[in-house]
């Protein structure tokens, strides 16, 4: 029999329930040391502790300080960096409207919307959603989140490869009438579908001299990625017995990338996709091993069931990871340690298969980010565990980098998790099998590892086992560019309680959010040292605060947000803030739909820039070169709770942009389905945007 199932319509996003039962304490001093704190702080050692970023070190008990009234913000000493970038638009309002909100003085474009043929015999789009599996794995996916610009060298700012990330799938909008269940399976080319929507797409842009506009090239380096797409297993876990299948005995491939979520590149120029939310994915009705349990692998359905799909194929069936034979060579029982890695892709290489690259850690990646690479030294980047509770990390390469550098780099090298400290400072905790620390605190508390590759499948119960900071769900993160300083939001989390609040997470439950900045010791990326402090607390004008160590004010109607999520620092200096709020939050809250700021990371000012569509989230940005040409992606819009009755059709309606106080755009559904896309925004003087 056919039936709507409920169960298979996406709902917040997927994101991971808690899986993090460790005693580890939020941070190390809980909240009956805090009073201790804030009298240091007031005595004559603040004055004497050389701060980060030229702040105080320490930072002030932003929890038992009220707001300030002032609007102007303390005066810091003079940067150490030439990026103090001017943010010279009017700041957008809230809005509420199912169209993107720019300032007075810019226009937009939007650009490869899901369903785009981009490949093969380039399949046109239908608007019903009858478009086949084959057809999806020739078009642009859905859900675009993290992407990077990749500039051809002949014209950089007007010819280059955009690569974009696919989340997620609403199959209310991906199929005409919704999922469906026979007899209590998937249609074989509904689940297709869904896999082929997922992952990434490359494709290369051009932009028009005659109107500035840009256009899809059709040309040989487009090309789809997708939840089936076979990958090479590198790093540590090659080989092991953990991520042998059935499919590859020897365990040294695996098939698709999934939930790719945020993004990042490689001095060498390759993109690096991050598998966050991979877990759902999969059912596991067996008892299950620690690397099921402590990332949240189902006991009773799939997120999507494709494990259920008609026929009974492998590429389906892969997704019930029970224990069925023998042994893990028979069986997809290790299936899900073949996701939650970072995977290389090479865009300018059309045949070159996707790497996955174990010695980073395996968890849910919301993205990778390099530090600034300095020739004879390792090489680093920085990532976020995007679940409540759960931890933020580097990778330090053992290899130093050169020119002719390239992936295998990332193959050995040493992953730490962070630990913040109450007094402002923190330090890096090494995940290596044979660091005496690890060994140390392994057996300290009874859990044990074979070897690295044990480590690295189960990095987080390996960051439990040396004591890692529990955190409000580490988002995006950005290095800046001259001072290496480091930035990463933490959008949320309902989960901490009153006596788990302390300096760096003042607020329980902390619905609104905040953005956390630290620098390493001596300036260095891959010192096992560091200071941080907060660079803002989000949320409405009363419950909000810029700057807190500096007694900085509350947000004001120009820039108030809630839960940052994207974020990245561009040539010019700007901090772009990106929010993804969902529920009452973003349908009746002040905030508006979701948006992104703009920051100076000195300064601390920020101005809302960028207003998205009804119900979207605003995530993924990047430029070109010169800074003139501003790619966001648009994820989501319009409610999609049930198969044909979309709230908005946006972008297909034709209201692609406003600017503040042009007439409200209500939602006036024709029958098109809203559609994820990505939006270019330009000056009309075309001058760097934001500037």
């Amino acid at each position: 029999m056919n039936e709507q199932d409920n169960d298979l319509i996406e709902s917040n996003q997927g994101d991971e329930p808690l899986s993090n039962h460790s005693d580890n304490p939020h941070f190390s001093t809980i909240l009956e040391k805090r009073l201790s704190r804030r009298q240091v702080l007031t005595g004559s050692l603040s004055a004497a502790v050389v701060g980060i970023l030229g702040l105080p070190g320490l930072l002030a008990d932003a929890q038992a300080k009220k707001h300030p009234s002032t609007t102007g913000l303390p005066v810091p000493p003079k940067p150490s960096f030439t990026l103090n970038p001017t943010l010279n638009f009017k700041a957008v309002p809230v809005t509420r409207s199912d169209t993107v909100t720019i300032p007075a003085g810019y226009k937009a474009q939007v650009i490869i919307p899901w369903g785009t043929p981009i490949t093969g015999n380039y399949p046109a789009y239908a608007p019903d959603a009858s478009n086949s599996g084959t057809d999806q794995e020739q078009q642009v996916g859905a859900h675009h989140d993290g992407m990077h610009y990749f500039p051809f060298e002949d014209n950089p700012n007007g010819h280059g490869l955009l690569v974009v990330n696919h989340e997620y799938v609403d199959p209310n909008i991906l199929h005409t009438h919704g999922p469906t269940l026979v007899d209590g399976q998937r249609p074989a080319d509904e689940v297709r579908k869904e896999i082929a929507a997922h992952g990434v797409s490359v494709v290369e842009l051009e932009k028009e001299p005659a109107n500035g506009d840009w256009k899809v090239v059709n040309g040989p380096y487009n090309r789809r990625i997708t939840a089936g797409t076979p990958m090479e297993i590198r790093g540590p876990a090659r080989g092991s017995d953990l991520v042998k299948t059935k499919y590859s005995p020897n365990g040294t491939e695996a098939r698709g990338t999934i939930n790719n979520c945020g993004h990042g590149y490689t001095p060498w120029g390759t993109y690096l996709t991050c598998e966050e939310n991979w877990a759902g994915y999969f059912v596991n009705r067996t008892p299950r091993p620690r690397e099921h349990s402590r990332y949240g692998v189902s006991t009773s359905n799939s997120r999507y069931r494709w494990d259920t799909a008609q026929g009974g194929a492998d590429e389906y069936v892969r997704f019930d990871a029970s224990t069925k034979e023998s042994n893990a060579t028979k069986d997809y029982r290790n299936e899900p340690n073949t996701q939650g890695w970072i995977v290389e892709i090479d865009p300018f290489d059309p045949s070159a298969k996707p790497i996955k690259r174990t010695a980073m850690g395996r968890f849910a990646h919301e993205g990778c980010w390099v530090a600034p690479p300095q020739p004879g030294k390792p090489v680093v980047f920085y990532s976020g565990d995007d679940a409540q509770n759960e931890y933020i990390y580097k990778f330090v390469t053992k290899a130093r980098y050169h020119k002719d550098v390239r992936g295998d780099i990332l193959d050995e090298g040493t992953l730490y998790v962070a630990r913040f400290n109450e007094d402002g400072t923190g330090e890096w905790l090494p995940l290596d099998i044979n660091n005496r620390y690890f060994h140390a605190m392994s057996l300290s508390k009874g859990i044990f590892f074979l070897d690295q590759a044990d480590v690295l499948v189960n990095t987080r119960l390996a960051a439990d086992v040396v004591g890692a900071t529990k955190m409000d769900r580490p988002e995006w993160g950005a290095v800046h560019p001259q001072t290496y300083e480091v930035y990463m939001t933490l959008t949320n989390n309902s989960s901490r309680t009153e006596s788990g609040i302390d300096a760096a997470n003042p607020r329980a439950p902390n619905s609104y959010g905040h953005i956390i900045r630290w620098q390493e010791q001596g300036n260095q990326p891959w010192a096992t040292k560091f200071k941080w402090d907060i660079f803002v607390l989000a949320g409405p004008e009363g419950d909000s605060q810029v700057l807190p160590e500096l007694g900085g004010p509350a947000l004001t109607p120009d820039n108030i947000f809630a839960s940052p999520d994207g974020l990245w620092i561009d040539q010019n200096g700007i901090l772009w803030i990106q929010t993804d709020m969902s529920g009452s939050q973003q349908s009746s809250g002040p905030f508006g739909n979701n948006q992104m700021l703009a920051a100076n990371p000195f300064t601390g000012e920020i101005k809302r820039f960028f207003v998205g569509a009804e119900d979207c989230e605003v995530t993924g940005v990047v430029s070109t070169p010169d800074g003139k040409n501003l790619f966001v992606n648009i994820q989501h819009p319009g409610d999609r709770s049930a198969p044909n009755s979309f709230t908005s059709n946006w972008p297909d309606h034709g209201n692609i942009f406003a600017h503040p106080g042009d007439p409200v755009v209500i939602a006036n559904p024709s029958g098109a389905r809203p559609r994820s896309a990505t939006v270019v925004v330009t000056r009309e003087d075309g001058g760097s945007v934001g500037m």
